[in-house]
């Protein structure tokens, strides 16, 4: 056998593993194009209209633009796209209240959208994450990019640290998960074939339908944030499929390991964070999974693609929740809340009534990405009532009810991720892809509310 020694030998390393490769039959492919990134300060604009500057507490320092509202602006000049092909925008931003958008547009204020970037509470001023958007088509090299604030909330919803653009590459970005398009179609085309079922004269006309789901199993498992990796987050209280854990796949969901959800089926995973009273786990005794809409015409509505997944709220979100607060847990039954934890941050409810928390996921997506690396620039909430720019496809309204068998006292709750702040929810599409189709179309097509059954 004959033996190569990197000491002794005058060829190079790369040569070596040349060498290597044809002894052992090997060819070697020609290397991927590297991706570019360029980051531009927020604080760096050539001109702006109602944006404020103050030192940032985010990693590197430096300024943030400050406290914007609808309608304020920036221009940033000689902002280098890339060449044509995959272009990744993203934001570094922070908010303590409201929801809203940045759009980003090329030439003027009014130029052609290059992105949209949707922005929602983070637990801050200054708690600072990045959200990304993938864009298919752009201008090439050197642009004018005006950064314009978009919000039906009142007031300011947003501080902004830096834009950056990663152009190039031939590989996809890390942590996109493309939908299958011919499927996708495939299924649309089953979707839209549907005849919808007649409308009782009694129906109530509420674009709505239910899954009634019981508690299933907690287990340190994420499989959306860590995916093959159990034991890697904190604790999770699984509704839904029972057979969900840090191995979970689409395919695996569909095997029929059974759900504790009605419709049998409704195979999707659902999940939170355990909630814990005196260090002893109260698991919810009741969750309604609610698919509804927003929109003040919902007959856009199209089912979820399958292996569809994303999180709504923000697991690391550690501020104080007083009463009066947005995303509260509040009390349900007779009685309602008769006073709060010590420190505030918890409802006491009444011996008769319970602890409930309603989470809200968004109603729009992007059409082309089953997820996103944070699991959520692939959706967003809309804004103006409507589907549009770069979340086109208006998909059903999520909302978890969750009902705790508990009153609470003063000393409060903690959750498996820290304060009440950090209350979030986990959906990992896994639906009968023909039930969920039906009742999307009778249902919030015809805004008509159904049951469990998906019947009026």
């Amino acid at each position: 056998m004959r033996r190569y020694s990197l000491a002794r030998s005058p060829m190079s390393v790369a040569a070596l593993a040349i060498a290597l490769a044809a002894a052992l039959g090997i060819t070697f492919g020609a290397p991927s194009a590297r991706a570019a990134t360029v980051t531009v300060q927020a604080e760096s604009y050539a001109a702006q209209s109602g944006v404020g500057l103050e030192a940032t507490a985010d990693t590197g320092g430096g300024q943030n633009a400050a406290y914007l509202a609808d309608g304020d602006w920036m221009r940033f000049d000689q902002v280098d796209l890339g060449p044509a092909g995959r272009l990744t925008a993203s934001a570094r931003v922070a908010s303590a209240a409201g929801t809203g958008s940045v759009e980003l547009r090329t030439g003027s204020l009014t130029g052609p959208l290059l992105a949209v970037i949707q922005t929602s509470p983070t637990g801050g001023w200054q708690n600072w994450v990045t959200r990304s958007v993938e864009v298919s088509t752009h201008p090439t090299g050197a642009q004018t990019v005006f950064a314009v604030l978009r919000s039906g909330t009142p007031g300011d919803f947003v501080n902004i640290n830096w834009f950056s653009f990663v152009s190039g590459g031939d590989d996809p970005a890390p942590g996109w998960v493309d939908v299958d398009q011919a499927k996708w179609q495939a299924q649309l085309t089953q979707f839209r074939a549907m005849t919808p079922a007649p409308v009782p004269a009694d129906a109530v006309r509420v674009p709505e339908f239910n899954a009634t789901c019981t508690y299933s199993h907690s287990k340190p498992d994420d499989p959306i944030v860590a995916p093959g990796l159990p034991g890697a987050s904190h604790m999770h209280s699984f509704f839904g499929n029972r057979s969900t854990d840090a191995f979970t796949t689409t395919q695996s969901l569909l095997g029929n390991a059974g759900t504790s959800c009605t419709p049998a089926k409704d195979l999707s995973a659902y999940w939170i964070p355990t909630l814990y009273e005196r260090n002893r786990a109260v698991e919810p005794d009741g969750v309604i999974v609610y698919y509804g809409s927003r929109l003040p015409d919902p007959t856009a509505t199209v089912p979820f693609p399958q292996g569809f997944r994303m999180i709504a709220g923000n697991a690391k979100s550690q501020v104080a929740t007083p009463a009066g607060s947005p995303n509260q847990f509040f009390c349900a039954g007779p009685g309602g809340e008769i006073g709060r934890s010590a420190d505030g941050n918890w409802p006491v409810c009444a011996p008769t009534a319970k602890l409930v928390y309603q989470l809200l996921f968004p109603d729009c997506w992007d059409g082309k990405h089953l997820d996103s690396p944070d699991h959520k620039s692939h959706v967003a909430f809309t804004y103006d009532g409507k589907c549009s720019g770069a979340y086109p496809v208006a998909i059903p309204s999520v909302s978890f009810v969750i009902s705790y068998p508990t009153s609470g006292s003063a000393d409060g709750f903690a959750l498996s991720s820290g304060m009440a702040s950090s209350i979030h929810g986990d959906f990992f599409n896994a639906w009968d892809t023909a039930a969920l189709g039906q009742r999307v179309k009778d249902c919030i097509v015809q805004s008509a509310k159904c049951n469990s059954a998906g019947t009026f």
